[in-house]
Order: C-alpha cells, then structure tokens, then sequence
C-alpha cells in the first residue's frame, strides 16, 4: 500500500484543528517531502523522523516520501506531528495496519533515539480532537496525565516509536493497543489553601471590599502604604473565591498548558493566581511574542485572578492593552498570517502606594514628594482603565489595636457568604445568559424589570450630572449594588447598597 494516513492536531491559540496527516510513497529519487503551511520546526521533522525509525529497528529506507498535513491551508506549529509523520510513513509501507492508526491522534515529538518525548499543549490539542470526533490518541509517557484529563478519551503510550510500532504489528496477531494506566488521583476533591483571610488584621473595609468583589466578580484597586496588606488581601481573594467546575478547570489548565505547566496530581478546582512583576512587558502580559503566539498573563489567570502589585509602575502602554480584555474576556492577536484568539476573563486587582514615595500626605503621613510628582504618579491610574475598575478602595496602615483584636472570619466562611450570593446571581441571570453581576450590561439594568426606583438611585444620578461618574461608572455602580443586595440577602437594591456601590467606586483613586 502507497497511501497512510493518520491524525494529529494543529493549535492555534488553545483552538484546535484535527489535521489528516496524508503519506504517499512511491518510486523516483529518495527525498521526504512536507507541505501544509509548516512551521521551521516542523519543516526539520524529516531529519527527526529518519533517525528515530532507524534506532527503532524499523529504517524508513530510501523512498520518495510525500506527506500532506491536510487541510493544508492552516499553519501548522511545533514538534507535536513528529509520532504522526512517523506512522503514516509505516502506514503507507504496510509495516503498521492502515485502518488501525487512521482514526488515531498521535502527539508527541521524537528523539533521535527513537524516545517519545513531552509536548506543549497537549491538554487543548486532546480537547480538540474530542470535539472533531476523534477519540483515541497516542502521547508521551509524560503527557499521559494530563492527555487523561479529558473524560471519554482513550489515551495510550508507549516509551519509544519501535514499542509502539511493535504494538500495532500485534493487533495483526488479535493483540490491543492498550490503554495508558489511569492516574488514581484525578484532584477534583476541594483544594486546602495555604493562606486563610484571618491571616489579615485589622483592614475591615478592605476585607469587605474584597467579599463583595468576589461576590460579583468585580475589579478592585487597592490604595494604601506599604506594608498594610494590599498584597495579601490580594492573595487571599482566591481562598473566597468558589471553586472551578471541571469545565472551569480544562479551560484554564488549557492556557497554561501550552506554557508547559504538565499537571502532577490531577486537575486543580482553585481559580488560579497570576501576579506578573511590574516590569513585564506588553507580550507577557496580554500574549503574543515574536515566534509562536503565547498566552499572557491575562490568559493564564482565566476564571482566577490577575494581581498586579505595583500597579503605577507598570507602563502606560502595559497597563491600557488591558482595558479590551477586561470588557471582552479575551484576548485578540492578530498576524499577518493568523489570527489568535485567549480567553481572559479573569478578575483584575491592582494594588498602588498614594504616591512615589509610598507614604501619601494625609493625617499622620510623612510624604516626601512634591506636588507635581504625585499629580503624575496619580495620573498612571486614572483614565480608561480605571473607569473599568469597579471598586477602589483605601488600605491605611495597620494600628496596634488591629494587632490586638480577635481572629476575623475565615476563608471558609466568607466563602460561603460568597458562595450564597453568588447562587442568588446565577438563578437570577442564567435565563439570560449570564452567572455574575459583573457579567450584565449595563443597559440591562437601566431598563425594566431590573430598573430600579429613582429614590434608590438618587445619589448615583446626581454624580452623574456632576460628571463625577461616567456612564460606564454608572452602570458598574449598579452592577455593584446588586452584588451588595446578593450578599446582604435582599431580592433588589436598596439607596444603601447603591450608596455604598458609588463610595467604593470613588473613593480609593490615587490621590492628585
């Protein structure tokens, strides 16, 4: 036979595309010919795949190879097609059956041992080979858990090309490639967090901050001087925060995956927890990259939390690529050649000092700066992106009466204050395609049934009209107010809660 014919998977982004690896062998020159858009990775695949058949036992030999990653019009990336190639080759000279390996998806690059070795991306590239029917693919040892992560996929493996092709010559014999052995802890149990919010003393305006911006999924920026605690309020907003479904998890793990972040112990339910230092440039922080286009930051915290400490030292340019992601939840990038699409919907806390000297100049505070160094400084928080801040927030110094005080709530049991109100959510939106407050249009609850009475919305009118609210503040106010009534037990907002929405929303800028 002439003609083999196998499967791998072709990524862009964390989107997949099943991708028929088409192998013809016949007479003329020796030569190993590759088309279908691949990438100089993949254009050095030949020299890989020669060499392993070799140390398999199982030399390819001097043929005129042809092979076709089809469709051929979508870019292919990286080493993942090596095994493919390999198999389609043996295929098409009948070493290996040709109806065994067509409808299997082989991902793994090949050493010039022959050693089946770990590729990024294989937790995404298996998904997609689900949703195209596929639902047999072959990986790495080292790929196995995570490959295995994908309920209804049969996952097997094997230590080097000539095990595996002994393997399928068996099945001639009535053998069976067999499964991989299945992990015993898969890690969809509720995770144990190392840090508790009663670690955080004192802070109790900024402790409610923080529950109410998990309550709605709302941004928060936290203002204050060093060594108050932004950080770790930051850090414990994931304690609050409910755990992923097993959907949640695959998404964000998929992110990451193609970072090469191998799952050890199963899937991870705690929303993750990215905080990129404050030097990190536009590509690390919302994707991209001269070679292959990668996640960003925003990405790999999807469905968890993106801290950026420092906040004002980031830079202006940085700081604003953030505002389309935050209102879309994903991040766009666009080639000449391709077009990427991540998700990003990930919630936003950035922490600032009140000025470059960190002390600010209020009561009891000894600001060193001058007027116009804290005018500029304020500047690198204001605008677009803070407007998509929902709450702001000060966080003044911890006192000693604050060390003295009893314990405060733990985690666990402001995560079920959460978990409550963000159940009220989630019965109240899902007709209408939404699970959170901070997920709703504005215009939604401008209009009616969700509109609410004018004597509950004075105050938030009247900054309107004094301009100390934009209309997109306006609607993150009510969007806040509901999250206030969810948590307090109340089927609507109240003047109070619309109150308390507008003082969160203005009241923690950096100071000018």
């Amino acid at each position: 036979m002439s003609i083999g014919v196998t499967k791998g998977v072709a990524l862009r982004g964390v989107t997949g595309h099943l991708v028929e690896i088409e192998c013809h062998v016949g007479p003329g020159l020796p030569a190993f010919e590759l088309g279908g858009l691949p990438d100089r990775a993949l254009r050095q695949a030949p020299q890989r795949v020669r060499a392993a058949a070799l140390s398999a036992g199982a030399p390819i030999g001097s043929r005129q190879i042809t092979i076709n990653l089809s469709p051929a019009s979508i870019p292919k990336q990286g080493t993942g097609f090596d095994l493919g190639l390999a198999i389609a080759v043996y295929a098409a000279v009948d070493v290996v059956p040709a109806t065994a390996v067509r409808p299997v998806a082989h991902l793994a690059e090949l050493g010039l041992d022959g050693r089946l070795r770990h590729v990024t991306g294989v937790l995404p590239a298996v998904l997609a080979a689900q949703r195209a029917g596929c639902e047999h693919v072959v990986v790495a040892p080292e790929d196995v858990a995570e490959a295995g992560l994908v309920d209804g996929m049969r996952v097997s493996t094997a230590e080097s090309l000539g095990e595996l092709v002994a393997a399928y010559r068996a099945l001639r014999r009535g053998g069976r490639l067999e499964p991989a052995a299945a992990r015993a802890a898969r890690g969809d149990g509720t995770p144990s967090p190392a840090v508790d919010l009663a670690d955080v003393s004192g802070q109790h305006e900024a402790r409610s901050a923080l529950m109410l911006a998990a309550a709605g999924g709302h941004h928060l920026l936290l203002n204050g001087p060093p060594g108050s605690g932004k950080t770790m309020l930051a850090e414990r907003l994931v304690t609050i925060l409910p755990t992923l479904t097993r959907e949640q998890a695959l998404e964000s793990l998929a992110v990451r995956s193609l970072l090469g972040e191998v799952p050890t112990t199963g899937l991870d339910l705690q929303p993750p927890f990215v905080a990129p230092h404050h030097s990190a440039s536009l590509a690390s922080l919302v994707g991209g990259g001269s070679g292959a286009v990668l996640p960003g930051a925003v990405s790999q915290a999807h469905h968890g939390v993106l801290f950026l400490d420092e906040a004002a030292e980031f830079g202006a340019s940085v700081l604003q690529a953030l505002r389309q992601p935050l209102e879309s939840g994903q991040v766009v990038i666009a080639r000449a050649r391709e077009r990427v699409v991540y998700p990003a919907r990930a919630q936003l806390v950035l922490a600032a000092n009140p000025c470059p000297c960190g002390e600010g100049y209020g009561k009891g505070l000894s600001c060193t700066c001058r007027p116009t160094q804290r005018r500029a400084y304020a500047a690198r928080l204001r605008g677009p992106l803070l407007d998509r801040v929902d709450i702001q927030v000060q966080v003044p110094k911890v006192s000693l009466a604050d060390l003295n005080e009893a314990p405060p709530d733990s985690s666990a049991a402001v995560a079920e204050r959460v978990r409550q109100a963000r159940e009220a959510q989630r019965r109240r939106w899902e007709p209408l395609g939404w699970q959170l407050n901070g997920q709703v249009p504005g215009p939604v609850l401008r209009r009616r049934p969700w509109r609410l009475p004018s004597a509950a919305t004075a105050s938030l009118d009247r900054a309107l009209e004094l301009g100390q609210v934009t209309v997109r503040g306006y609607d993150r106010v009510l969007r806040l107010a509901w999250s206030s009534a969810d948590l307090h037990g109340r089927t609507a907002p109240a003047a109070e809660d619309v109150g308390l929405a507008l003082m969160y929303r203005t009241q923690g800028a950096v100071a000018a």
